[in-house]
């Protein structure tokens, strides 16, 4: 996201960290290619003026040292890029304590459905009973939409096709729905915020009394976002903003600073398609990505709405009997894909975004993985229960290749790298006494160290 932006500010902040002398020219050179990234990247001329003539000043000021000076303008640009973003995360809080409603409006192509079963499977995936309802009655497949995406995501949906009366629906389910801790709601959008999409929020508003109202707004409409986000502000007086799509615009940055120009905060952001592809807004971390210095609070989050927290208890009982099979090694391959690619990973591990990793590196990894899933679908559950059987008979190994697509030596990397993970959980001591919240104790780390690191491969 934003590349070109992230691009710029990593070159800026190293021809400030690399120069001998701080002259003029040097400070010209990185204000006008920071400017014109800015505004490639939708921000408000004026805002970017202002950052420009900022930056300029501070190198001017005399009563710095010029030792110093390097340090005092990193810190400048940074702090100006993250003013313009909003200096601090807004926190999103919710509690069980009680139904906790939340309305997501906007206007037509905004992505509320898809935002909807995302945020629905965020919540859900931290322990929330939640379920979703679709009061979008004007455009056809939204019904259809949303109980896919519910039967994707594994959460209860209320629909009803045939009703033509949003508030009807509502109050068809309205019981039904008091059994759940948290009720994320769909609704109508048009073209334009016009008098009918007005009388409708307000209408169920009053009667359906939601905690929050979350408007949902899509990256690419740029610097456009700061009059719906004060529009909808006067007539339904938001909570907050998510931003959509902002994997697939470079106006990204007009859509974060217009909002956070009218004090909505924006707490969500979509960063794909995928529904694990969907996060918390974090301008801290946001310019630590950018500037390829990762995000280790994203990263987690990523990683707690991919693994799902029943799967991972059921497995480490089986690890604890020592019990592992093919299908529990896809299990754990499934969670690694449903956290996107692993190119949006490593821009969020420390140190990676900078490394000059080979452009295909990470894309033969994500194949490979691709691979080892159909070949575990291609086999017999004899085959995954004891995968020793198809190293005996190469018949067997012919068979699945075929019939995967794959072929024998990618079969047989899947069986080395399942016995290597096998071999680790059976010599990693007693995992009962493993404390899931501190993870390997350092002995037992040492002692996986000495036995495998040799053996692993990237």
């Amino acid at each position: 996201m934003l590349s070109k932006l992230s691009s710029v500010l990593k070159k800026s902040f190293d021809k400030i960290a690399g120069a001998v002398f701080l002259d003029k020219k040097t400070i010209d050179l990185v204000v006008k290619d920071l400017q014109r990234a800015l505004i490639q990247a939708d921000v408000n001329v004026h805002l970017v003026k202002e950052l420009g003539d900022k930056i300029k000043k501070q190198a001017q000021n005399e009563k710095i040292k010029s030792i110093e000076k390097k340090e005092h303008l990193t810190k400048l640009l940074h702090d100006e890029i993250l003013a313009l973003l909003g200096k601090e995360k807004k926190e999103f809080e919710i509690k069980k304590s009680k139904q906790v409603k939340i309305m997501l409006i906007g206007l037509y192509g905004a992505g509320k459905t898809t935002t909807t079963a995302k945020l629905a499977s965020y919540y859900a995936k931290r322990g929330f009973k939640t379920a979703m309802l679709g009061l979008d009655v004007h455009r056809p497949a939204a019904s259809d939409q949303l109980k896919q995406l519910g039967k994707k995501t594994k959460i209860q949906t209320f629909i009803n096709k045939d009703e033509k009366k949003a508030l009807n629906i509502y109050k068809k389910y309205e019981e039904q729905l008091k059994e759940f801790d948290l009720v994320i709601i769909d609704t109508a959008g048009r073209h334009d915020l016009d008098k009918d999409l007005t009388k409708e929020i307000k209408s169920l508003t009053k009667e359906i009394k939601p905690d929050h109202k979350l408007l949902v707004i899509q990256a690419d409409i740029g610097q456009v976002a700061k009059k719906q986000a004060q529009e909808f502000q006067k007539v339904a007086d938001i909570n907050g903003v998510i931003i959509t799509r902002m994997d697939s615009t470079a106006k990204a940055g007009g859509a974060l600073t217009a909002c956070n120009e009218t004090n909505a905060p924006v707490f969500f952001i979509g960063t794909g398609e995928k529904m694990n592809e969907f996060e918390t807004f974090n301008p801290k971390s946001f310019i630590s990505r950018m500037l390829g210095l990762g995000d280790l609070e994203g990263l987690l989050e990523k990683v707690e709405s991919a693994v799902d927290e029943k799967s991972q208890k059921k497995l480490k009982k089986k690890l604890e009997k020592g019990e592992f099979t093919l299908r529990d090694l896809q299990e754990q391959l499934k969670s690694i894909k449903s956290m996107g690619s692993l190119s949006k990973i490593a821009e969020m591990i420390p140190g990676l975004g900078k490394a000059k990793i080979p452009e295909n590196l990470l894309g033969t990894q994500e194949d490979k993985i691709r691979k080892w899933q159909h070949a575990i679908n291609s086999m017999t559950e004899e085959e995954i229960n004891n995968p020793e059987v198809i190293e005996k008979q190469t018949s067997r190994l012919n068979r699945i290749a075929k019939g995967s697509g794959t072929t024998t030596t990618d079969i047989r990397q899947l069986l080395k790298q399942y016995k290597l993970l096998k071999e680790m959980t059976q010599g990693a001591g007693d995992l009962s006494n493993i404390d899931p919240t501190q993870g390997l104790n350092q002995k037992q780390m040492m002692k996986l160290a000495r036995k495998f690191g040799k053996k692993m491969r990237v």
